[in-house]
């Protein structure tokens, strides 16, 4: 079953997570409902690519109201496809909503309890991880290109909750709209990582020194590793090359916008 559905032109949401916690906003964006134009048509959220900085702003803006967490509620990483995990709180509130030098530096996973508080992250073909205990109440989001996922960003993110008292068997993860393998060519730098206990069930050898891979399932299998249940694990049927809802940054030869997901509390009212 996919985990996330429409709710919105603008977005999608995971739908099981929100009939268990009403409060809890878990989700991406769509390419859609905002003000950019060209190639960034029309909800660019990244600073970091030739869009103005007015339009990303306003698109910010836009889907914050939607989603009832105000834009000064927002924290982001700077993203450098690492795997630096850091444990957020509303004191940090607004950091890299506004612009992208605030952002949480080298910073490509976050991890929250708190409410009043929305992890954001940004993506244009990477891997978006979300995690939920449904128990504690902890959650978190994470951005997993290829160095992220084979130097298991994901299992080091099930690591950060679990030093917070969460139990690895009640946490569930979803694993976001990337691109897909059908898509996704990769050399032998990239097929070197790989490791040979999943080899088999995440590349396809095309010949000629050429790859075709399987990021989502890479990062199931790390998440599996990692001990958290196969139950509790779901893979979305997006593809971010192929499905026209979002910016997809390989299709479009690397002029694109980017898309977030999301994850974090309404405020307590």
């Amino acid at each position: 079953m996919e985990p996330f559905q429409a709710k919105d032109p603008s977005f999608l949401m995971i739908d099981k997570w929100k009939r268990i916690s009403p409060r809890l906003q878990a989700g991406i964006s769509t390419r859609f409902g905002g003000v950019s134009p060209d190639s960034f048509s029309s909800l660019n959220l990244g600073f970091h690519v030739p869009d103005s900085k007015n339009n990303v702003l306003q698109n910010r803006r836009i889907l914050a109201e939607k989603l009832n967490i105000p834009l000064h509620s927002w924290i982001m990483g700077e993203q450098i496809h690492g795997t630096s995990i850091s444990v957020v709180s509303k004191g940090q509130a607004g950091l890299g909503a506004f612009n992208h030098a605030d952002a949480l530096a080298g910073v490509d996973g976050m991890i929250t309890q708190d409410s009043g508080v929305l992890c954001v992250a940004m993506f244009a073909d990477c891997v978006p991880l979300f995690f939920f205990d449904p128990v504690s109440g902890w959650i978190g989001i994470a951005h997993a290109g290829w160095k992220g996922t084979v130097n298991k960003m994901a299992s080091k993110m099930v690591e950060a909750m679990s030093e917070h008292g969460v139990n690895t068997n009640e946490v569930e993860v979803v694993i976001g709209p990337c691109i897909s393998q059908a898509h996704y060519e990769v050399d032998q730098h990239v097929i070197q990582y790989i490791p040979d206990d999943v080899y088999d069930s995440v590349v396809i050898n095309n010949g000629n020194g050429h790859f075709m891979l399987d990021l989502k399932e890479l990062n199931y299998q790390l998440l599996v590793k990692a001990e958290v249940k196969p139950q509790n694990i779901a893979k979305t049927n997006y593809c971010t090359f192929k499905d026209d809802i979002f910016f997809s940054h390989r299709k479009d030869n690397g002029i694109t916008g980017r898309f977030v997901g999301f994850i974090g509390y309404e405020e307590k009212t």
